[in-house]
């Protein structure tokens, strides 16, 4: 590619105005292959008309948790939630992703007590006093995708759910705080993990964060527990999300074989998760969903 010639990242600019400087950067940088440090591919790396498109679609994803915050009480049922999140994003525009995504029949996951994800809504689950629920909700707008989930508390709550769901967000805050450009994937887990283990509970490890933006999902895969300075290097342009599962017991879960989506925790204790969709900007970050 010569300087004259458009860029690769789709921008429309000359390449000598647009992502040149990065590449000299990147290529300036050493890997270290025993700590599986690697170069993020350029297909998960966004132009601003890209960016422009993601965060569109996180304006109306989070009008719709937000929709869910006046939502969620005592005795609604769970298919109710779902109908009103539809409604909401088809209403301005959007699409939702789960909807028949693989298979899946609802517009949201709602995913309560020892649901750590995934969960199905449905007419007869109603949340009762005491419950917390995360609503996951995804929403393409152009072609676009943002993702993000929020826990809710149903009434009055424990205190031992309260702070469950309390650490679980810092654990999701401090992850997003240790995404620095030109720095690496683990530093996340790094940050989420210590926290946790720091507050008696566990990570789950069989799911965690991807990337999204041009798809529902993309790489790199995200995980919450890591070290730092290993796995992808994280760029300016590159959008994912944070999205730590926390278990108030033991981290290992089991998934349903009857709906083919609901996640448990294996010893029936508590989870917690919080999700936003995070850009990587030159200085740091922006959150484009939450």
């Amino acid at each position: 590619m010569t300087r004259n010639d458009l860029c690769w990242c789709g921008s429309g600019k000359k390449y000598k105005k647009c992502h040149e400087d990065f590449d000299e950067r990147l290529s300036e940088i050493k890997f270290d292959i025993f700590k599986g440090q690697m170069r993020p591919p350029k297909k998960i790396i966004n132009n601003p008309h890209d960016i422009e498109g993601i965060r569109k679609a996180g304006v109306i994803n989070d009008g719709a948790l937000d929709l869910m915050e006046t939502m969620v009480k005592p005795g609604i049922d769970t298919a109710t939630l779902d109908k009103a999140a539809y409604d909401y994003i088809t209403g301005h525009g959007g699409i939702p992703a789960c909807l028949n995504y693989e298979g899946f029949p609802k517009s949201i996951c709602t995913s309560i007590n020892n649901v750590v994800c995934h969960g199905i809504p449905s007419k007869k689950m109603i949340l009762k006093e005491g419950d917390i629920v995360n609503i996951d909700i995804t929403t393409i707008l152009d072609g676009y995708y943002a993702d993000a989930s929020r826990m809710y508390m149903v009434g009055k709550v424990s205190p031992r759910a309260e702070r469950l769901v309390r650490v679980t967000k810092e654990c999701m805050e401090l992850g997003i705080a240790a995404i620095r450009p030109w720095h690496f994937l683990g530093d996340i887990g790094a940050a989420c993990s210590a926290h946790a283990k720091a507050n008696g509970y566990s990570v789950v490890t069989d799911l965690g964060g991807h990337g999204v933006g041009k798809a529902f999902h993309m790489d790199p895969f995200v995980p919450h527990v890591g070290e730092k300075d290993t796995g992808m290097l994280l760029v300016p342009g590159m959008v994912l999300t944070v999205e730590p599962m926390i278990n108030e017991g033991k981290s290992a879960v089991t998934f349903d074989t009857n709906d083919g989506w609901t996640v448990r925790t294996k010893d029936g204790k508590l989870s917690a998760q919080w999700e936003k969709t995070v850009l990587i900007t030159e200085t740091g970050t922006e959150v484009l969903s939450s």
